[in-house]
């Protein structure tokens, strides 16, 4: 893996890439992380950085909270879990009446529209019904899993933008998690590499969420299943060419992402800050995507376990 960051990472303007592989079969994984110095790329040993996992925040919240509480989930909520309770996109909240708005909009069934707001709307209806969707949550996260406000005083953070026109380290780049500075199931969690990959074995292991995705997305065609994306074109996906068809994942947009494939029960996770300097050009991030899926799925990495 580490010859896809040396090949590839010049091309970005990312200072610190993370990859890990999950092999939930053997419930271990291996990882690598490398960062840009003085125009060279070198392999990074010691304390792991937190990066800023962004929309990946969906999947380890709503969507674990589901697996783990599914009859708390009527239709509605499952609708707003896969996107299609015809919610809003996005858009800047209020600080003091969030809430009040996010339930105000009325769910019904749609096209799928993928939406923060309906990540948000999920949390709210299940707290509704008198449990905390962090504190669920809490019981599988690995420790170097957490929410931003939570990021201990030791953590080692990167660049991932600006704030007031000074660079951000350390505080979530969306800017509705970061003004209403309180949890919310759609952006906010920041983790290690190797925290990821054990969160990620830890949800397995409690709610078999692979096995049942897998189940769902031969149920229904809709994209979004269960709160996790399908990969519609497994030859031309940012999953990597050489993934089966029913692979799924999610992406981040700080240049994050999660791919499992549930017939090999092997995934890959990618946590990077492609954010530092601007949003707008993913294409060096999106080839680095691609490049790690082929290098996985080809059967090419060097498994150790961990």
């Amino acid at each position: 893996m580490f010859e896809i960051m040396t090949d590839l990472m010049p091309a970005t303007p990312i200072d610190v890439l993370a990859l890990g592989v999950v092999d939930f079969k053997q419930s271990s994984f291996e990882t690598c992380e490398a960062i840009s110095q003085n125009e060279k790329i070198e392999r990074r040993y010691g304390p792991e950085i937190y990066f800023d996992l962004a929309s990946l925040t969906k999947p380890l919240t709503n969507s674990l909270t589901y697996f783990i509480r599914p009859k708390k989930f009527d239709e509605d909520m499952l609708l707003c879990l896969n996107h299609r309770g015809s919610l809003p996109a996005w858009g800047i909240l209020p600080k003091d009446r969030w809430r009040e708005q996010i339930l105000s909009y009325p769910i019904k069934a749609g096209e799928t529209l993928y939406s923060d707001f309906s990540a948000l709307r999920v949390m709210l209806e299940f707290e509704k019904k008198g449990e905390s969707m962090k504190n669920l949550c809490l019981n599988i996260w690995d420790k170097e899993t957490v929410y931003w406000s939570d990021l201990p005083d030791t953590a080692s953070t990167i660049q991932t933008g600006f704030k007031d026109s000074k660079p951000n380290f350390g505080k979530v780049h969306d800017p509705n998690a970061y003004n209403l500075n309180t949890f919310c199931s759609h952006a906010g969690l920041f983790s290690t590499i190797s925290g990821l990959c054990r969160t990620l074995i830890a949800y397995q292991q409690s709610t078999d969420f692979i096995g049942q995705v897998r189940s769902g997305l031969k149920l229904n065609s809709h994209r979004f299943c269960y709160g996790w994306d399908r990969v519609e074109n497994p030859d031309n996906c940012l999953a990597g060419q050489g993934c089966g068809p029913l692979t799924f994942g999610h992406l981040g947009f700080t240049g994050t992402s999660i791919w499992i494939d549930p017939d090999r029960m092997i995934g890959h996770v990618i946590l990077s800050n492609a954010t530092k300097n601007h949003w707008f050009d993913k294409v060096g991030l999106n080839s680095i995507r691609r490049a790690v899926g082929e290098y996985v799925w080809g059967g090419n990495w060097d498994y150790k376990g961990r």
